[in-house]
């Protein structure tokens, strides 16, 4: 028997939106509602939109030790922060140093953090830094896009002005939240962690304020145009964080955490892929898992593709031998049939 779906708080207002409903990381989530993916995306690069990611998992951390915790087990070097700011890290495998998860942590005051994993793998990282999951206590909002603070202003004033990955608390009508500065679209924007019963009145607050209700589906196309990995694609398994390009990611001064011993030791050798944008010829979409060429010769494989709403052609990442540089010439085999693309420099879709 198959486990029964999670359900989000505003599940019952993404329902009465007209919001079609997938199953994504064990939750039934919205994917996209009535305007569609392509309004949605449009709606977030050029206005404001918001996303229910209540999906995410959060696992408090909490109490004396908890920075060492959190330093030994995960890769990035939370001493470049500090309370009140938010870090993205991964958690690391301790034998292969592949991506296990990537991750966002709100460091909410000297010794009080929220860890927020990707949602089928917030088990894992409990297992990992041990603490107290909290998912199903609060929904999450992410409020995204040039205006996203301008009229997240009108009804959250407080959460309107955290800064970029910056992290505080704050009450809406009485009730405290939890805002970050951080999102997954390339755009501004801030992330509201609001306790259950109170998310159904900031939601439609945000949406009465003239936010446009948006899907996992343009939440998708957008972190791709952004040139942002998502786990299961282009990190995960067999996946380092120097392959993706993400060594910024890495506490490289850090005494010891999981994986160290096999990540420095790719680091010394030079990782024998890395991740790279494709930008394709026409609206045709590339897809993930298709072989790249070049001259005729396979040189990688594709990680995500997609239409990009914005440039108005196919766009793809994907996993290409290091000597493929940007500006070479590749095809991408989708299904049979050649696709012509050039490498080019990410992210596709590059804010001001």
């Amino acid at each position: 028997m198959t486990e029964a779906l999670r359900h989000s708080p505003l599940d019952d207002v993404h329902r009465a939106l007209g919001a079609k409903m997938v199953p994504f990381g064990g939750w039934d989530m919205p994917v996209q509602y009535p305007t569609g993916t392509l309004s949605e995306h449009m709606a977030c690069r050029r206005a404001a939109v918001v996303f229910d990611v209540s999906h995410l998992g959060t696992v408090r951390v909490e109490g004396a030790g908890s920075f060492d915790r959190l330093q030994d087990a995960l890769s990035n070097d939370l001493r470049k922060v500090a309370p009140g700011r938010a870090q993205y890290t991964h958690l690391l495998d301790a034998v292969d140093a592949s991506v296990l998860d990537d991750i966002i942590v709100w460091w909410l005051d000297d010794e009080c953090f929220d860890v927020m994993p990707n949602a089928s793998n917030t088990e894992r990282v409990v297992g990992a830094i041990g603490g107290r999951e909290t998912t199903s206590e609060r929904a999450v909002l992410a409020v995204q896009g040039p205006e996203a603070r301008s009229r997240l202003a009108t009804v959250f004033p407080e959460a309107a002005a955290v800064g970029r990955f910056r992290v505080t608390r704050a009450a809406w009508n009485g009730i405290e939240c939890a805002i970050a500065g951080t999102g997954y679209t390339g755009e501004d924007g801030v992330e509201i962690a609001v306790p259950n019963a109170t998310a159904v009145p900031l939601w439609e607050a945000i949406v009465a304020a003239g936010v446009t209700p948006a899907g996992l589906g343009a939440r998708d196309t957008l972190r791709l145009e952004a040139g942002l990995p998502l786990h299961g694609h282009e990190l995960g398994p067999g996946i380092t964080p120097l392959q993706a390009g993400l060594g910024w990611v890495v506490g490289w001064s850090k005494p010891s955490f999981r994986g160290k011993a096999a990540l420095d030791a790719e680091r010394a050798a030079g990782p024998t892929r890395l991740l790279r944008g494709i930008a394709t010829s026409g609206r045709r979409p590339p897809r993930a898992d298709c072989q790249v060429l070049a001259d005729g010769e396979p040189v990688g494989v594709t990680t995500s593709g997609n239409f990009s709403p914005v440039l108005e052609h196919g766009i793809a990442l994907g996993f290409l031998d290091p000597a493929i540089e940007i500006g070479r010439a590749v095809e991408i085999d989708v299904r049979g049939s050649s696709l012509s693309g050039e490498v080019v420099a990410l992210p596709f879709v590059r804010k001001a």
